[in-house]
């Protein structure tokens, strides 16, 4: 273990020593746990998050709530706060109904969640580098690569081909907001994707007639985010022409410029793949700011 390290084990003590020893107290939890360091946001927020819920927004200083925008939303989702806690309640009382629990009202009229007590029961060790399968996995590989972002996958490919007409957009992901760019890296008119899962890849797809006469390219321009980086993977007709991580060190000026030769393939139709492909999952978007074939003279 490094001397920086997000673990299960330390966080939660972290989060405990700060309820324990802040005695109820709302600042001083916030400050014992902060003093503990390491995660040194999250845990924090945790254990205050913990002791808030027990006093409840009705009894909280106005100046831990004076801050919030009940209207702004949270990045990269649709949620509000008061959309967030509306979703909160309902899966509230879901886990309370499906642990054995109940929901009942007072002589007041107001909601009472019976709890059922159990004693608890520890699960296995799961460590964050060596994780296990997600429990109650439902879907194969394969089925995952049928899978897209359904809710804005058609708004995706309609701004995909205001940019790159011909081409079509699969298993893009949602996360970091995916779609077009005025401008990315001195650059106008970009489309950013990222990938649907580690292992299942963005893809942009286009089937096209590679000339029969003179030498073929397909050019390609893309960027990574500066945080992150991928890989770009190129096949044709299922065969894998390229395979190259885009990040700070394969760009210049923010920008990788890729050559791949369809000479080959002249005269035929090819089914072409342009691939953005995890790697190590960290800010994987694919900035794509020109794909073109290129024809010269033989």
């Amino acid at each position: 273990m490094g001397d920086f390290s997000i673990d299960a084990k330390l966080n939660g003590a972290y989060i405990l020593i700060g309820l324990l020893y802040g005695q109820g107290d709302l600042d001083q939890t916030i400050i014992i746990a902060t003093r503990c360091g390491q995660d040194s946001d999250c845990n924090p927020s945790n254990a205050a998050g913990v002791l808030f819920t027990t006093v409840g927004r009705a009894g909280l200083p106005e100046r831990f709530v004076s801050g919030l925008d009940p209207e702004g939303k949270f990045s990269h989702t649709e949620y509000t706060f008061p959309r967030l806690i509306e979703v909160c309640e309902r899966l509230v009382r879901q886990a309370v109904q499906r642990s054995g629990g109940r929901i009942e009202r007072d002589a007041e009229g107001q909601e009472v969640l019976v709890i059922p007590v159990r004693p608890p029961v520890p699960s296995d060790l799961e460590r964050s580098w060596e994780p296990g399968p997600i429990a109650g996995s439902r879907f194969t590989a394969e089925e995952m690569q049928q899978i897209t972002a359904a809710g804005r996958a058609a708004q995706w490919q309609a701004q995909l081909e205001e940019i790159f007409p011909g081409w079509t957009l699969q298993f893009c992901g949602p996360d970091m907001d995916p779609g077009p760019r005025a401008e990315y890296r001195g650059r106008q008119n970009v489309f950013m994707t990222h990938p649907l899962t580690p292992d299942v890849g963005a893809t942009l797809r286009r089937t096209v007639d590679v000339p029969a006469d003179g030498h073929t390219d397909l050019r390609i321009v893309v960027a990574n985010d500066h945080r992150g980086d991928w890989t770009l993977v190129v096949r044709a007709d299922g065969q894998t022409l390229l395979e190259q991580p885009i990040d700070d060190q394969t760009t210049q000026g923010g920008w990788a410029e890729l050559r791949i030769d369809l000479s080959d393939r002249a005269g035929d139709r090819v089914h072409l793949e342009l691939i953005n492909q995890a790697d190590g999952w960290r800010w994987e978007a694919g900035y794509w700011a020109e794909i073109v074939l290129e024809t010269r003279e033989p």
